[in-house]
């Protein structure tokens, strides 16, 4: 298992899911800031300075630690998309026998996160910024 406290970035996260006991598969979540539903302009202004509202997940994407250069690959790759994130989530999945998990065993898990993500239970997860830096949650 993971364990998200212990990372200090993206490459430790790479490295730690390639020396798991099973391979695993990465999961990920981008989430994107938004004003709260109500609020009014002066709320909206203080948003955009990175006070309030919430996180509002828009892509998600699975990965075997191998098809993951960086983080500055995941970026691009991401940004292909054309949806705009402020955080990543990542979660991991093992497989078994040595096998990784594939892409269909990855979507549930993937919904659960989005899920945890929209009732705020973020801590469990791995976080980074969109410049790879690494977000602690309590």
């Amino acid at each position: 298992m993971i364990v998200a406290d212990n990372l200090d970035g993206f490459g430790a996260l790479l490295e730690a899911a390639r020396r798991q006991e099973e391979p695993q598969r990465l999961l990920f979540v981008f989430a994107r800031r938004e004003p709260d539903h109500g609020a009014v302009s002066a709320q909206r202004t203080r948003r955009e300075g990175d006070k309030g509202g919430y996180l509002q997940p828009c892509l998600c994407v699975d990965k075997t630690p191998p098809e993951i250069a960086d983080f500055a690959a995941l970026v691009a790759e991401s940004d292909q998309t054309g949806q705009h994130w402020d955080i990543v989530f990542v979660g991991g999945l093992a497989g078994r026998g040595g096998i990784p998990p594939n892409s269909d065993e990855a979507a549930q898990p993937l919904r659960f996160m989005v899920n945890a993500i929209n009732d705020g239970r973020v801590a469990q997860f791995a976080a980074f910024d969109r410049e790879g830096n690494v977000l602690r949650f309590r």
